[in-house]
């Protein structure tokens, strides 16, 4: 079964913005949408990736950790300019203008996220108020946080999207984001809202790129394909020293980032590598290995218990993000999960780096017809509520 993104009948076209924790650029979409709650539907018009140049991206990655208020304050300024910059460059693409569009739905970037603090809070910038105005279109952003006033860590929030699309009548599935973060979506079949199972299971590329980075003194951003460590080794006792992260004991709902997989992480991570003098390639198989012993681990603690025998050989897992083009790390998931069938999001129409966007684009939708849109099994929240703050055109 295809997930849903034919509609039936023409739809209003939106646009989704995303930014994700790896800070590398903003993808943009424009989406036809219509129908609401269960019944949406969507299609993809057009999807851009705007990189950030290496600077910039080094800027907003220690801003995460390091920024001043005044830093802060001004990137927020920057980064709206560059979302609305990249909406318009969708909108062109789509041989569109910005009239036709109806909404455009932010995320933002992500610099600082406290779910488990005394005051629990979120913060993501790039300034809606900018976007609105540079476009003339409504914008809706800010999505987080009336999840995280209800009760909740505010995010997980792409399980909607995944339940809107990818929901089968029959088949069990469970939709894995390899971005900075990574995050399963488990779908029992015909799944109502209220059975969705969401959480992050701890790294997905965040790691693994900030290794390489240091390791070439900045030269390589990321291990394209995942050469580098398929020429390298795992190291099972640094593994197993990365495994004992409390994250990754934690039950869900549960969501973290760079405060505890960022920079402090990867100092320990190198350090240890240093100790066991291990050749450049053996750190970065190991990391890579990290990533895909936590997210199996995540499946064998927390989902696959919950699946029958029949129902573990029909199982599907989706994967997206930036991650499914290492095709190390894709390997090392094969090997490690030992049940499901591996597949990902083009598989199903959508690109992989298309989808978060999507679900921002198909979040804006649902808020600006009143729908609740967050899913209260995966956030923790005490009750659906309806998601961002409305920014008029």
């Amino acid at each position: 079964m295809q997930p849903k993104v034919k509609p039936s009948k023409p739809g209003c076209l939106i646009i989704g913005l995303m930014s994700g924790t790896s800070a590398d650029g903003i993808d943009a979409v424009v989406a036809e949408i219509h129908g609401r709650g269960r019944g949406v539907q969507a299609r993809l018009r057009t999807h851009i990736h705007r990189a950030f140049p290496p600077a910039f991206r080094q800027r907003v990655l220690d801003a995460c950790l390091h920024g001043t208020v005044a830093e802060i304050c001004e990137l927020n300024f920057v980064l709206g300019e560059m979302f609305a910059h990249a909406a318009l460059l969708a909108i062109r693409q789509a041989d569109l203008k910005p009239r036709d569009i109806f909404a455009i739905g932010s995320h933002g970037q992500t610099v600082h996220h406290l779910p488990n603090a005394r005051t629990p809070s979120t913060l993501q910038i790039g300034e809606p108020a900018i976007i609105a105005e540079r476009t003339g279109i409504t914008t809706v952003a800010d999505f987080r946080v009336r999840d995280m006033a209800a009760g909740g860590q505010g995010a997980p929030l792409v399980p909607y999207a995944d339940w809107v699309l990818f929901t089968h009548p029959t088949r069990p599935r469970i939709v894995q984001n390899l971005g900075g973060i990574g995050n399963l979506t488990f779908l029992r079949p015909h799944a109502g809202l209220d059975e969705v199972v969401a959480f992050d299971t701890g790294p997905g590329n965040m790691v693994l790129d900030a290794v390489v980075a240091t390791l070439t003194k900045g030269r390589e951003a990321f291990d394209r394909k995942g050469r580098r460590a398929a020429r390298g080794a795992v190291c099972q006792p640094l593994l197993a020293e990365m495994m004992t992260h409390p994250f990754l004991m934690r039950r869900p709902p549960k969501t973290t980032g760079r405060e505890e997989f960022g920079e402090t992480f990867v100092r320990s991570v190198l350090r240890s590598a240093r100790q066991l003098r291990l050749p450049d390639d053996d750190v970065v198989a190991t990391v890579t290995a990290f990533t895909a012993e936590s997210i199996a681990q995540a499946y064998r603690r927390f989902v696959l218990p919950k699946l029958s025998a029949k129902q573990l050989a029909q199982l599907q897992i989706i994967l997206g993000g930036g991650g499914v083009r290492n095709h190390t790390l894709f390997r090392m998931l094969d090997e490690r999960l030992g049940a499901g069938e591996l597949c990902t999001h083009e598989e199903f129409g959508i690109a992989s780096a298309a989808k978060e966007a999507l679900a921002f684009a198909l979040l804006a939708h649902e808020t600006l017809r009143g729908q609740p849109s967050n899913v209260p099994t995966a956030t923790g929240a005490k009750k659906a509520v309806i998601l961002g703050k409305i920014v008029p055109g």
